[in-house]
Formats: structure tokens, sequence, C-alpha cells
């Protein structure tokens, strides 16, 4: 039964690789094409900002690629190696991006705040459910099978939270882009860009919402 249920998985393996493999693809392409703007990341960054009265948000610098980020917390835009000197039609896409997450905190939009919320109990069930579950399966305790489901549910909340926070962040981003003087032709390639990423929180979140399943179809075998 444990292997069968594995088969649940594979749908959204997939489709995780598939889009992993289009956002690769999709950014190295529009990577080499540059944005008449000519402003590198963090320049565009500080001026999308101002523009709509985020002077306190800070913009940073910070080691990977695509690992770009806004901190809630400390008001900070996080720009990864990428991006931060690139002025590529990619690179400003994923800028506008992120400053669509300060703009949703700044403007209090709600799915983000009870995404912020989730994180650290979606933390937690992430590292104890399945440890939990699998106790539960070994002695054959109800109680222990409920408990990693439960404490599993929250990872699928964060998961599911995450879609309408990441599709709101697009696309806020691309109607600021031709406010900031990108061209349509090269919103239309920053559009491609965010569509694939957005593809990998789809696909995540399939993933979290199979295992669940998985989860729930062990625990009943069980019974």
């Amino acid at each position: 039964m444990y292997y069968t249920t594995m088969l649940l998985l594979i749908p959204p393996l997939i489709l995780a690789i598939w889009a992993q493999a289009r956002v690769s693809s999709t950014f190295n392409k529009y990577s080499r094409v540059k944005a008449s703007i000519g402003e590198p990341g963090y320049m565009f960054a500080r001026r999308l900002l101002d523009s709509v009265g985020l002077y306190d948000v800070k913009v940073e610098r910070v080691r990977g690629t695509l690992s770009d980020h806004y901190d809630p917390t400390n008001k900070v835009l996080r720009l990864s190696d990428s991006t931060y000197n690139s002025s590529s039609i990619a690179a400003l896409g994923v800028v506008a991006h992120e400053a669509g997450h300060a703009i949703q905190h700044a403007k209090g939009y709600k799915p983000l705040i009870l995404r912020n919320l989730a994180v650290p109990l979606a933390g937690f069930g992430s590292n104890m459910a399945w440890i939990i579950f699998f106790i539960g399966l070994i002695f054959s305790t109800p109680f222990l099978l409920n408990a990693g489901i439960f404490l599993f549910l929250f990872v699928v909340l964060f998961s599911v939270i995450t879609l309408p926070v990441e599709f709101n962040a697009s696309s806020r981003a691309l109607k600021l882009l031709p406010v900031m003087g990108m061209s349509k032709e090269e919103v239309s390639g920053a559009k491609k860009v965010l569509s694939a990423a957005a593809l990998t929180y789809v696909a995540a979140a399939l993933m979290s919402i199979a295992q669940l399943l998985r989860m729930l179809v062990l625990a009943r075998s069980r019974n």
C-alpha cells in the first residue's frame, strides 16, 4: 500500500519538473534581452518602490540565482545575483513581481497576511508531520496518524494560499511595467517569465495536496 500510494505523486512531480525547466529556459531567454529602460535591477526597484510611495522599503542584494524575495518583517526587497545588476526583461520582470509583494504588504492584502501567519505552522508541519505520521503507521496509533495529517494540513494551506499571493503580485507587476517605461513587447516577455514561475507554485500546491491524499489513504488502510 505504501508504494502504491506513491503513484499519487507522479502527476505533480512531472508538472514540477516541467515547470522548473520552463522557468529556467524562459528566464534564460529573456535574460539575454536588454530592456529599453536600461536600468539595472536595483535602480529599477528603487524607482518603482518610490513611485508608489514605498520609500521605507530597502533594496538589498542576496546571493543565489532567482532567490529574489520581499521580507515583510524588515521591509526589505532582496534581489539575487541574477537580477541585481541586470537590465534584462527577465530581471526587471522579477523585480517588479517582488515589488508587487511589497505593495501587497503596504496595502494589507489579506491572502499575504494569511500566508505570513501560516509560515511558522507550515514550517513545523513540514518538518514533523511525516515523522509523527510514520510513527503512527508503525505502531498503528490512530491519534498519531491524525496528528500527522492535521499538521500537514498547514503545509497544504500554505501552498494553496501562496497561489493568489503570487498571481496577484505578478498582476500588479505587469500593470506597473508599462508605467515605468517598458514597451508592450517587453511587457509581453516579462509576462512569459512570470507565468512560467507561477507554474512552480501550482506544482507545489498540487504536490502538497497529493501528499495529503496519500496520508489519508495510508491512514485508512490501518483502520
